[in-house]
């Protein structure tokens, strides 16, 4: 495995971290030397994150337990938290990984900074800060379903976590929603909320839907045999209807946990919310937003 890649971008404002499977853009609002010094705090605190992981990875492809199991890095055991607090539905704290990496930059990132405003994006779960009185506007998977394209989260409100999952996206999917997009209190919240609710979007043993077992894509995988969503077909109305509705139902039950603020589920050009005020629509200029921020799933 090669070492950590950490390179600014050519708009100098922001930076691209890679390493194996983690791809983060980062970027920070505020005075330069402050700019300066929370990108290098990010920079540390990325280099030896994957393998930290690595170290506990068998234990993070299991199903996460309710109480949490203990674990001895602080991302683990975030990606487990997040995970467990969905039982019993099922979850391995894999759900988490994207959201809680970028949760723990962050931390690192703002830790002693005087920071206006700051994102880490790992591949469209994107962990936010928002000093008081600030905010900021990041794009969603919304256009092409009649939905506005960005969203725009105020310091006062309690997101600071965004994430997308559906089953066109990079990680394996067990629903059919193109995209379903969360705001919750963190990114490793938001991360496991659009699994399990992109998870809900579901027509079983619908005709038009080619699932395979998800150790046929991938030998490794968290899911083990259960059937993903490979294709899906042209659906009639009524079907994407009711597909929706049961994510949304899923969606519902999550937001009087206390466990998102809101969603937004797309399928086949509609789109269900749940939380919907949170989803307010930002003016078309003038905005700082968290750049790229749900372009992938």
């Amino acid at each position: 495995m090669s070492g950590p890649e950490i390179v600014p971008l050519a708009d100098g404002r922001r930076l691209r971290m890679r390493h194996g499977p983690i791809d983060l853009v980062v970027e920070a609002f505020g005075a330069p030397r402050e700019r300066a010094a929370a990108h290098d705090q990010a920079a540390a605190r990325f280099a030896g994150l994957l393998a930290e992981l690595v170290a506990e990875l068998p234990a993070l492809r299991r199903p996460a337990e309710d109480p949490p199991r203990r674990f001895a890095g602080p991302v683990a055991a975030r990606m487990e938290a997040a995970a467990a607090a969905h039982r019993p539905v099922f979850a391995t704290p894999m759900a988490a990984v994207a959201g809680a990496v970028a949760d723990a930059v962050l931390a690192a990132m703002v830790a002693g900074r005087r920071l206006d405003r700051a994102y880490v994006n790992n591949g469209g779960d994107v962990a936010l800060h928002l000093a008081p009185g600030t905010q900021i506007d990041a794009a969603i998977a919304g256009t092409g379903h009649g939905f506005a394209d960005r969203v725009r989260i105020a310091a006062a409100e309690p997101v600071r976590g965004l994430a997308t999952s559906g089953w066109r996206g990079r990680s394996l999917s067990l629903g059919i929603a193109d995209a379903v997009t969360v705001l919750a209190a963190s990114a490793a919240q938001a991360d496991v909320a659009a699994t399990l609710i992109a998870n809900a979007v579901d027509l079983p043993g619908h005709p038009a839907i080619v699932r395979l077992p998800a150790t046929r894509i991938d030998p490794d995988s968290d899911l083990g045999d259960r059937p993903v969503t490979r294709a899906v077909g042209p659906l009639p109305r009524a079907a994407v209807a009711a597909a929706l509705a049961r994510g949304l139902a899923a969606a519902e039950a999550c937001r009087r946990r206390g466990l998102i603020v809101a969603a937004a589920l797309f399928l086949a050009g509609e789109s269900r919310l749940c939380g919907a005020p949170a989803f307010s629509v930002p003016p078309a200029a003038g905005r700082p937003r968290a750049r790229r921020a749900l372009e992938r799933t």
